[in-house]
């Protein structure tokens, strides 16, 4: 959890009233354009959470006694204290709603900044947690459930939906299991054997195809000293050999597949 308290804002304790229990949590939104200059600067989101609570003291006809909500979620997956734990909240419409839960606000809005990251989600997820452990019930619900409002927004009111999720974390693939080598030696030094064979029954292969290549364009030669024939009546015989060497190098490839295998 990256937590930062009111002491690191500069603010005195909560003067909100004092309250032990509760139902659960409810999640918000801004409910009025963000910035997206909060997605790359979290000094813009302690910012925004410091002039939040600025405007909510200057709010004579809601009179606040302090920021409304008990905790705020920035998209670097910092949760901001408000009124903090055991506090009434003054986030949920009234006085009985406010009494059921405490309420925690994503730093997204209407416009601009509209989707949660997975660190914000990450971050209301960490409020959550700790507010159970302090008094707070099971319950996860949206500012709508139970008054007039558009709050907490589509995305983040999806992700309450579906029962607030924390975010899956980056898992690394996993290694597949190492296969046994259950081979004898004997097995192992054949299959060494069969492999080193195919490996010189290619370059000879190879060199035989190369002068095969070469010796029909001397043999029709007109002016052919007699070695050069020589050379030239035994291409057929390169051929045939070349086929049987060929024919012997399938089969130890097949012998390496089947050692494999088994």
């Amino acid at each position: 959890m990256k937590l930062v308290t009111r002491a690191q804002l500069g603010w005195p304790a909560s003067a909100a009233p004092s309250q032990t229990t509760a139902k659960g949590v409810k999640v918000h939104y801004e409910g009025t354009a963000v910035s997206t200059k909060l997605a790359a600067d979290h000094d813009a989101c302690v910012a925004e959470w410091k002039a939040i609570r600025k405007s909510h003291l200057a709010n004579a006809a809601e009179n606040y006694s302090d920021v409304a909500y008990n905790y705020a979620a920035c998209p670097h997956g910092y949760l901001l204290e408000g009124r903090g734990l055991r506090r009434r909240t003054g986030a949920n419409g009234n006085q009985a709603l406010n009494q059921a839960h405490y309420a925690i606000v994503g730093l997204v809005g209407s416009s601009g900044l509209t989707e949660p990251t997975d660190a914000m989600l990450s971050a209301i997820r960490d409020g959550i947690d700790l507010l159970r452990k302090n008094g707070a019930g099971s319950e996860i619900k949206g500012h709508r459930d139970g008054y007039a409002t558009a709050c907490p927004g589509g995305p983040l009111y999806a992700w309450v939906q579906k029962g607030a999720p924390r975010p899956a974390e980056t898992k690394p693939a996993p290694v597949p299991p190492k296969e046994e080598d259950d081979m004898t030696p004997a097995q192992e030094a054949l299959l060494k054997k069969v492999a080193a064979g195919q490996d010189a029954l290619a370059k000879e292969v190879a060199e035989l195809k190369k002068t095969a290549a070469v010796a029909p364009w001397t043999y029709r030669n007109p002016t052919l000293d007699a070695e050069s024939k020589k050379a030239g009546h035994r291409i057929p015989d390169m051929h045939g050999r070349i086929e049987r060497i060929q024919s012997t190098l399938d089969g130890l490839v097949k012998a390496v597949a089947e050692l494999k295998e088994g």
